[in-house]
This record gives structure tokens, C-alpha cells and sequence, in this order.
């Protein structure tokens, strides 16, 4: 194991998370806030500068990244990074307890906005832009964004996006890493820019349309206010919050096709579809379903909008009550928040991609059955599908499901409802964060345990991460062996 070049990416990550905290930092120099906030931000800028430096200042004699070494690199960055963002959390006084900052600072860098706090209007400015950067850092990912700044070959980090990136299986976009990272980001950052802009032309604030831009950005749904975004009242924000988070759980290489002049070839790709009709599809019924408790189908018709593209993106953010909605109407919102977005895009959840896969596979299995003299072939945006992928994607299930019910399990012991634990595991393993009013016997996370707020904290990672990282992470014999 190439344990240099681990320890020397991990700390020019760290490095930059110390510039990171500068933007907060500012934030309170410039809201003028009590001295707490500022040394707060500033000790643990220069914490993390400081070991980011100490770690990576020697260079590495080899550079060679393998499989595992990328994937220790990703779930090693993604833990210290959880951690060290909570540190101005605690320091700062805003949360309770250590366990409290670091399950809202996971919560931010998985992009699961879900928060641990009962009143989050208590939170300073600068708080409230960490925990909404923090988001906005995780949702392209905090390693795929250091590769797009980063001088880099592809021989190097190859297996640290592979790693990193959500979906079945990874596409550049550009014939080298950095020239993909960076268009990627580049498109990231101009999609979230006309959010903002359309935010503050129908009237939000500048600060305030800065943190929910991050928000919608990242698919997170962190706001600053307790109503969220119902806090404004206001059916053009709304509207713009909608079509924000539907085009960031698109897949960003299509993004790329468009801007490249293809714009046909982006609508013709199979997972577009197949996430477009899904959403129509959920859209339409939950509208009939939940139209006489609105009396009024086009009020229907906008909060089945919002909430559906909310939930399959895993935003997660809730206009109105959704648990006092018909029961019909909450399943299909579970099945939307476990599907997830596209593969590629800064949504959680299994992926449309792999759900289009197996449904293939499904069917092709049907037709070997019926006719066990035909050769089935399974065809995946016009091109036959790799063997190895429709295996990855059948493991991938397997795992998911295993650790979906190992995590189930240990929440059955904190909460007494079984619908309050599947609806929390199912919230935080696929980064969606909204528990659609099913905890019952607790008004808030808050009220959990610190071993509970630990474990859905590992959730969160995991499944921002797809599993498999953490999993090797954790296994013993990852680290036995050297190279």
C-alpha cells in the first residue's frame, strides 16, 4: 500500500479545507459577530492548514494510486473532512453537544440536509454558511473538486474519481482527468450562479439566496430558516428552487453534450427518460392523490411538483407537511427518495441508472427463460451492456440491502415504531434527510442517542459514497499488505 501518497492527498485536502473556513470566517468579519465566532473559524483554519501542510509537504517518491489505495483515499477524506467541519460547530458554542456538530456536519458534506437542531434561526450567519458550503463542496464531491484545481495525471487519480463518483460506472468527459473535473465544475458553478440570479430576482436576499442556492446546488436542502424554503411564501422562488434541483440530479456529462452542441443526443440517453418519466409518472398520481386535501388541483399539482423532483434528487426539502398526506401518496415518496437521481449528478439514492439496469436485466432474464435457444442481449443507452456492469450492478443491490437492514437493525433498538427506523435509515443512507413525519415518539434527531447520531453519521458517508469505500475502509486486511 502506497501509504505516502494516501497521507500527501489527504493533507493537501486538508490544506484546502483550512482555505475553505476563510469564506466563513469572512462572513462573520463581515455580520460583525461576537469574538467567539471569529476565533472559532480562525483556529481551526489554521489547525487545518497547519496539517495539511505537516502531511503533505514531502513529496511522495511514488505516485501510483490502485483501487484500494483510492478507496481508502476517498473514505479517509470524507471522514477527517466530517469531522474538522464540525469543529467550528462546537467551538463556536451553536450546537449542544460534539455529537450534535458532527452529525451536522456530515449531514452537510453527504449533501443530506437533514439537521440535528430544533430551531436552526438560532445559528450564526457564518454557521449558516458553513453548514450550507459544506454541502455545496460534497455535492460534486470534495476530491473531484481538488483534482479540478489540482495538477494531476490520469495514471494518478483514475481510481480516487472512481471512487468518489456516484453511479455504475465512470465517463469522462474530456480526454484527461483535470480537463473533466474542471469542465464539470465549471458547469456546477454556472447552473448554481442562474439559480442565485433567479432567486434574487423574485425577491430572496442576497446572503439568503447564496445558502439556498448551495442547497438546491447539491440537492442538500439546507435552509436558514425552520419553514425552509415555505418561509417566503412565494411561488416563483418555489418554481425556481423545482427546476433548480430536477436539472442538478440530471447526469453532468449530458450537460457537457448540450453545451457541445448535441443537445438531441443528451434527450435521446435511456437514464434521461427513464428519470423524466418517473418523475412525470409520480407527479400525476400523487397530484390525484392528495387533491382533496388541497381542494384545489392546481395547488395539488404544485406540491406533488416540488416534492416529487425534492425527493428523488434528494433535497429533501418539504412545503408542506408531507406526513399528513395520504399513505399512498408517502410510499411513492419513499420509492422516489430510495431510487434517487441519475448517476453522475449530485443526487443520493440507488440511481435511475441501476434500477434501468436491472429492470433490463429482468426482462432479458424473462426471454432466456422463454426461449432458452435465443441469445439475449441487454442494450444500455444504444450500446450492449458490459457483462461486468449488470454483475456490478446486482452486487451493488446485494450490498445496499445488507447494509440497509445491518442498519435497520441497530435503529429498531432506538426507536420503538419500525416505520420511525425505516424511514430514518432510508433518509440518511440515501442522503435525502426527510423522514416523511414518521419518527413519532421524538420531535427532533436531537433527541437520539450519541451512539445513534454516530451510526447515522456512517450512514450518511456510506451512502454518499456508494458503500463499498467505507467497506473497504474498514476491512482488516485493507491494510496488511504494502506495496
Amino acid at each position: 500500500m502506497n501509504r505516502q501518497m494516501i497521507k500527501y492527498l489527504v493533507g493537501r485536502l486538508l490544506f484546502f479545507n483550512g482555505l475553505f473556513l476563510l469564506l466563513p470566517l469572512g462572513v462573520s468579519f463581515y455580520y460583525r459577530e461576537d469574538l467567539r465566532y471569529i476565533l472559532s473559524y480562525l483556529s481551526v483554519s489554521l489547525f487545518s492548514l497547519l496539517l495539511g501542510y505537516l502531511m503533505s509537504h514531502n513529496t511522495p517518491k511514488q505516485f501510483n494510486i490502485y483501487a484500494k489505495e483510492g478507496f481508502i483515499i476517498v473514505s479517509l477524506t470524507w471522514l477527517l473532512m466530517s469531522l474538522m467541519g464540525s469543529l467550528p460547530f462546537i467551538l463556536s458554542g451553536d450546537f449542544s453537544s460534539v455529537f450534535d456538530a458532527i452529525f451536522e456536519s456530515t449531514s452537510g458534506f453527504t449533501t443530506t440536509g437533514m439537521t440535528i437542531l430544533n430551531d436552526v434561526e438560532i445559528l450564526s450567519r457564518s454557521n449558516h454558511f458553513w453548514r450550507a458550503f459544506t454541502q455545496f463542496l460534497g455535492g460534486m464531491g470534495i476530491l473531484v473538486f481538488a483534482l479540478a484545481i489540482l495538477p494531476s495525471t490520469d495514471s494518478e487519480y483514475m481510481n480516487v474519481l472512481k471512487a468518489e463518483v456516484t453511479g455504475p460506472r465512470y465517463g469522462k468527459v474530456m480526454p484527461r482527468i483535470t480537463e473533466s473535473t474542471r469542465y464539470l465544475f465549471f458547469i456546477y458553478i454556472s447552473l448554481a450562479i442562474l439559480v442565485a440570479l433567479a432567486l434574487g430576482f423574485f425577491g430572496m436576499k442576497p446572503f439568503d439566496a447564496i445558502i439556498h442556492t448551495f442547497g438546491v446546488a447539491a440537492t442538500g436542502g439546507f435552509s436558514m430558516y425552520n419553514s425552509n424554503v415555505s418561509f417566503y411564501n412565494s411561488i416563483a422562488i418555489e418554481s425556481v428552487l423545482a427546476v433548480g434541483m430536477l436539472l442538478f440530479g440530471i447526469n453532468f456529462n449530458l450537460f457537457f453534450l448540450a453545451i457541445s452542441g448535441h443537445i438531441k443526443k443528451a434527450f435521446q440517453y435511456d437514464e434521461l427518460k427513464w428519470y423524466l418519466g418517473i418523475i412525470g409518472l409520480a407527479v400525476l398520481l400523487v397530484s390525484v392523490n392528495i387533491y382533496f386535501v388541497y381542494q384545489s388541483f392546481p395547488e395539488a399539482f404544485h406540491q406533488a411538483g416540488f416534492t416529487v423532483v425534492s425527493m428523488i434528487t434528494s433535497t429533501g426539502i418539504e412545503l408542506s407537511p408531507v406526513g399528513e398526506w395520504p399513505i399512498f401518496s408517502k410510499f411513492i415518496l419513499l420509492l422516489l427518495m430510495i431510487i434517487g437521481g441519475m448517476a453522475g449528478s449530485t443526487s443520493g439514492g440507488f440511481k435511475v441508472s441501476r434500477v434501468l439496469v436491472l429492470v433490463k436485466t429482468m426482462f432479458a432474464e424473462v426471454k432466456q427463460n422463454a426461449y432458452p435457444n435465443r441469445v439475449v442481449t441487454i442494450h444500455f443507452e444504444d450500446e450492449p451492456l458490459d457483462e461486468r456492469v449488470i454483475q456490478s450492478t446486482s452486487r451493488y443491490l446485494i450490498v445496499y440491502i445488507s447494509t440497509f437492514i445491518l442498519l435497520l437493525l441497530f435503529m429498531t433498538l432506538e426507536f420503538s415504531s419500525l416505520s420511525a427506523a425505516f424511514s430514518i435509515v432510508t433518509a440518511t443512507l440515501n442522503n435525502t434527510g426527510v423522514t416523511l413525519g414518521t419518527l413519532g415518539e421524538v420531535e427532533s434527531l436531537a433527541a437520539v442517542s450519541p451512539l445513534s447520531k454516530l451510526v447515522l453519521s456512517f450512514a450518511m458517508i456510506a451512502g454518499r459514497l456508494e458503500i463499498y469505500p467505507l467497506l473497504i475502509f474498514l476491512t482488516p486486511s485493507t491494510w496488511r499488505h504494502h506495496i
